[in-house]
């Protein structure tokens, strides 16, 4: 089958290699990572993933879908990526407190519809991630705490199959499927649209904490109180930052879903520490809840590690606040605990490590991404068990697999599913399940 038929199939516009925007248009959101495809699709409506998936399964291809391409793995050779981008629409449902999001629609977009009836979604950190995506994978929020992973808060998916048929998929009209879909990645149906839960966020307290590096200790002993004694409302990140032609800095982000008054008393350990180089913290629109650490929102040349961590004991803190990190840009530990703990109705896991560690760094040159390379191996290499070797599926990144993420019954029942619904692999995942 020609490509021209593709291009007859669909309303959306078809780009394929030699096309004058065809490199950027397959580009993902990390540009170190090179995304080989047939063709870049994009698409107008569920009618056009719906012929795509036909298109692809007739000419023995697969299907990957991205917005945006957050989370790409680069292995895509073979495959049409499907943008859905402009499948952006978000509507609320206040009275019911749920969402119904298209496969474009990115977390700001969805965050600022929810806002003003005081409501919010289970968001992570960045505003232009998308939400179906984000879910697809588990969804670890700043609220995850409270009120677990953004897969359990899904009701609905709306899908195409392998055999380019839409269907809405239910806890009830096809359990294994809704299981699969609820953090077992894109692996197995086209999404088109989902609907999801809403929680009540009527006051919302967060910003960001900084201090100079020689304040590191009385920040990492406050951080560990608070963890120690917080609320699952609060929620609490330590960062190390070394940016280029900057003095290196030890800083705090919080995201406290409740009133401002409460919110600083749980963190008032902080306001006792001299030196105090910025302080954001403020009541906050759940709109506003990417303004906490103002990831950056356009696509950038990422060199990003996550780990999950056992324990932050004076090793650890050793290894992760004091020792070199050159040449990468920062250190994170993300707070996890609470109901992201609890056991899940989809197959996206609990989790009982305390913390998620990123090692962060930007660059494309080749001595620059080995040195990165490097550093990173021996960090993960020096924290030795304090390293749990699981991670979310979220939390991917090109070189990991799902094995980190699932155990190994999990896996066989997400295969059995797959080898089901997509026996001739229509459907390739970013991390996809192992045949």
């Amino acid at each position: 089958m020609s490509h021209n038929t593709l291009r007859s199939a669909v309303r959306g516009r078809v780009l394929l290699p030699g096309d004058k925007e065809f490199d950027t248009a397959r580009t993902p959101w990390n540009l170190n990572i090179d995304q080989p495809v047939a063709a870049v699709v994009h698409v107008e409506d569920a009618e056009d993933m719906a012929a795509v998936v036909g298109y692809a399964r007739d000419a023995g291809l697969s299907v990957t879908a991205q917005p945006n391409g957050h989370g790409a793995s680069g292995d895509t050779a073979g495959t049409i990526l499907v943008r859905t981008r402009r499948l952006d629409q978000a509507e609320v449902d206040p009275a019911r407190r749920r969402a119904r999001v298209g496969a474009g629609a990115s977390w700001g977009e969805v965050l600022a519809a929810a806002a003003p009836h005081g409501l919010t979604g289970l968001a992570g950190s960045s505003p232009v991630v998308s939400v179906v995506g984000y879910t697809l994978g588990g969804g670890m929020s700043w609220f995850g705490r409270k009120y677990g992973w953004a897969a359990d808060s899904v009701r609905a998916f709306d899908i195409v199959d392998a055999d380019g048929r839409q269907a809405r998929v239910t806890a009830d009209s096809d359990p294994d499927l809704f299981w699969a879909l609820r953090g077992g990645g894109g692996d197995f149906a086209l999404v088109t649209a989902m609907e999801f839960d809403l929680f009540a966020a009527p006051a919302l307290f967060g910003g960001l904490m900084a201090w100079p590096a020689a304040q590191t200790e009385a920040v990492r002993d406050a951080f560990q109180y608070i963890v120690e004694n917080a609320p699952a409302e609060l929620t609490v990140w330590l960062h190390r930052l070394e940016l280029p032609q900057s003095p290196p800095v030890i800083a705090i982000a919080a995201a406290y879903l409740g009133e401002s008054a409460h919110g600083r008393d749980l963190m008032r350990w902080l306001d006792t520490i001299d030196g105090k180089l910025a302080d954001t913290r403020r009541e906050l629109s759940p709109a506003e809840l990417g303004a906490i650490v103002n990831e950056p929102t356009a696509p950038g040349p990422g060199l990003l590690r996550t780990e999950l961590l056992t324990e932050l004991d004076e090793t650890a803190a050793e290894i992760l606040l004091h020792d070199p990190i050159d040449p990468m840009m920062g250190i994170q530990l993300r707070q996890l605990g609470g109901a992201l703990g609890e056991p899940t109705r989809g197959a996206v896991p609990s989790f009982a490590e305390p913390y998620a560690l990123c090692l962060q760094a930007i660059g494309s040159d080749p001595d620059t991404v080995a040195a990165v390379h490097a550093t990173q191996k021996r960090i993960i290499a020096d924290l030795g068990a304090r390293v749990s070797g699981r991670k979310p599926y979220t939390v991917l990144s090109a070189g990991d697999s799902v094995a980190e993420v699932f155990d190994t019954g999990t896996i066989d029942r997400l295969r059995k599913i797959k080898q089901a619904r997509d026996p001739h692999g229509v459907f390739r995942a970013n991390f996809p399940i192992p045949h």
